[in-house]
């Protein structure tokens, strides 16, 4: 029974009902239900709608690479392992700091390899290495955890950032991979920035391309991988290739599955090394399967793909991944691998030697 100022006086039985002057006054004599519980759950139905209509925040993490391959000291001096920690660890805090301010994984992703692409120190955009041809040959993909879009390019020669690229054929496009000519005409229709020959152009990458070896850079992919505060993990790698590779020859990069792999219900992943391989054994997406179907910790299966599967094979090369709580998984097979992490609680590591 509930009463609260009023002129009319209620009492009913069922569906009778009379009238009565002063007090507002009503009783259920079948099931009955007091008037003092209706608020609260009114406002629990409320809290739990709106719960329904915002997405839940996590914590967030990103990590990158930038290769791997032949990365020992005596191949880096002093110098040039300065700089290229400072510019993974420049990278690493970009992404992170679009994680912080409430950015999607996928914004976070692209940021990182922007960054990466254009700086020469990485095979990838402007630091790209020359084909048999003396030509640049781009490629690179990225992954949405939350709905499994993915967009890629692959053979790209005048696109500035191909990972901008990878993400407009997801969102723009109902495809999921360009090549060559036709994925240059679409980021010409699409606003993408363009670059001619002159601007890929390193000394380094050219002398490698007349030496017709480069054992630092062959592998020097870059890629990256993040969980944003609402849940949802983004991949993306971009890449040169190899050097001097013929004939319109496609690594693994651009390959969904192969070297790009997300997905919130697991991981996310992102591959460097030598493509056949990792396409073969569909690396990235095989990760992924490992933690889903047998229920392996991230770390386990990162090594259970590279240290055993690739290995086996006699391939090179290495991964870094996130699983869906934001726990970093690192492995490869080389002498080195550039790489950084850091996470919303502060922890943060880089690193280029085993």
């Amino acid at each position: 029974m509930n009463q609260c100022n009023s002129e009319v006086k209620i009492v009913g039985k069922g569906n009778r009902l009379r009238k009565k002057s002063h007090n507002f006054h009503v009783k259920f004599t079948k099931r009955p239900m007091r008037a003092k519980y209706y608020f609260p759950a009114v406002i629990m139905i409320f809290l739990l709608m709106v719960a329904g209509c915002k997405p839940s925040r996590h914590a967030y993490a990103l990590i990158l690479h930038g290769g791997a391959g032949q990365i020992t000291p005596a191949t880096l001096n002093d110098s040039m392992q300065h700089e290229y920690t400072k510019m993974l660890e420049a990278a690493r805090d970009s992404g992170l700091r679009v994680l912080a301010n409430g950015g999607s994984s996928l914004d976070a992703v692209q940021k990182v390899i922007n960054i990466l692409e254009d700086c020469p120190l990485f095979n990838a955009g402007k630091g790209a290495c020359y084909t048999y041809d003396g030509k640049i040959s781009l490629d690179a993909a990225i992954m949405d955890g939350s709905n499994l879009k993915a967009g890629a390019v692959a053979g790209v020669s005048d696109v500035k950032n191909p990972i901008t690229l990878a993400r407009r054929v997801m969102t723009s496009s109902p495809h999921v991979m360009l090549s060559g000519e036709g994925a240059s005409e679409f980021a010409r229709s699409q606003g993408i920035e363009m670059a001619d020959s002159a601007y890929f152009y390193t000394e380094r990458q050219w002398k490698a391309h007349l030496r017709g070896l480069d054992k630092l850079h062959k592998m020097g992919t870059v890629g990256c991988v993040a969980l944003d505060q609402y849940g949802n993990i983004a991949a993306g790698t971009s890449t040169g290739g190899i050097t001097n590779k013929r004939w319109g020859r496609i690594g693994d990069s651009p390959i969904i599955g192969a070297g790009t792999y997300a997905d919130n219900k697991t991981c996310g992943v992102s591959c460097t090394g030598t493509g056949e391989y990792f396409i073969r054994l569909d690396v990235a997406k095989d990760v992924s399967s490992l933690v889903d179907y047998r229920k392996m910790k991230l770390q386990d299966a990162a090594d259970l793909a590279i240290q055993k599967k690739l290995a086996a094979l006699g391939g090179t090369g290495g991964l870094v991944s996130l699983d869906k709580n934001g726990n970093p998984g690192i492995s490869f097979n080389t002498e080195g691998m550039f790489r950084a992490y850091g996470n919303s609680d502060g922890e943060k590591f880089s690193g280029m030697f085993k």
